[in-house]
């Protein structure tokens, strides 16, 4: 049983002892007092196993047969493999015939290990460049393509010399190329 159930089962003995009402239990459970009385002729009948639902621990209606699973996911595996999911339920409904929603696809692969989320994949190391120390040591140089006379000269380039460790601007120079 959840803690949810845990604690209706003893709001429900307390009104069954008589220590509390059952208008009073229905404010506790945040449940009508119509709720309250179903549940206690529940209780009364059944016991315990009566307050959880009788579908839990049951396989689900709608799922697919292990034979389904199973032929999918070794078509995605020697056909598709590198594939997301998208893509691997649009190729297994168009080519295969198999029409699986695109989540249940999404959750055999990720079972199955055919496919990481991309919050799971690991992060691609980078290492930060530092400035360096000192004056002069490394000049970088960018260039900026613009009109940059307002249509009264040609299109041209603007080379800028920049020093790393100071970050001053040394040259300027307009290039026609």
């Amino acid at each position: 049983m959840s803690d949810k159930e845990i604690q209706r089962l003893a709001v429900l003995q307390d009104v069954r002892d008589q220590r509390i009402t059952q208008a009073r239990a229905a404010e506790i459970l945040n449940l009508s007092t119509r709720q309250i009385t179903r549940l206690l002729q529940k209780l009364k009948q059944d016991g315990v196993s009566g307050l959880t639902h009788a579908s839990r621990g049951q396989p689900g209606h709608q799922r697919y047969d292990e034979a389904v699973k199973s032929e999918c996911l070794s078509i995605i595996s020697e056909h598709l493999l590198g594939f997301g999911p998208t893509l691997a339920h649009e190729k297994l409904s168009s080519i295969f015939g198999l029409s699986i929603p695109v989540e249940t696809v999404r959750r055999w692969m990720t079972a199955n290990e055919l496919w990481i989320p991309r919050s799971k994949r690991l992060k691609r190391p980078y290492q930060p460049r530092y400035n360096r120390d000192c004056f002069g040591e490394l000049i970088q140089i960018d260039g900026s393509y613009h009109d940059w006379f307002e249509g009264r000269a040609a299109k041209c380039c603007l080379l800028v010399y920049i020093d790393d460790a100071t970050g001053k601007l040394l040259h300027l120079r307009f290039c026609e190329a």
